[in-house]
């Protein structure tokens, strides 16, 4: 087979570690919540003319999923072949 010189990302491989769980549940609930802000934003608040400021809550959340992202990626160990 040719190989065409691109490396394949191979994150997902090898043994998942107690950091990479926690991390998988960061992303689970600040994704839940970030969905949970916007769709307030857009559809409840706007029809009761009532908005409260959640722009650190949406921050927040942001941020937690890309923490969530980054424990994922770290707690993989690698299979030595």
């Amino acid at each position: 087979m040719m190989k065409s010189g691109v490396k394949k990302r191979e994150s997902g491989k090898g043994e998942k570690t107690t950091v990479f769980w926690v991390g998988l549940i960061i992303l689970g609930v600040a994704s839940t919540v970030l969905f949970d802000r916007i769709w307030k934003e857009i559809f409840i608040y706007r029809i009761y003319r009532y908005t409260p400021i959640s722009l650190p809550t949406i921050v927040g959340a942001i941020i937690f999923i890309l923490i969530g992202l980054y424990m994922m990626r770290s707690g993989v160990k690698k299979e030595e072949e």
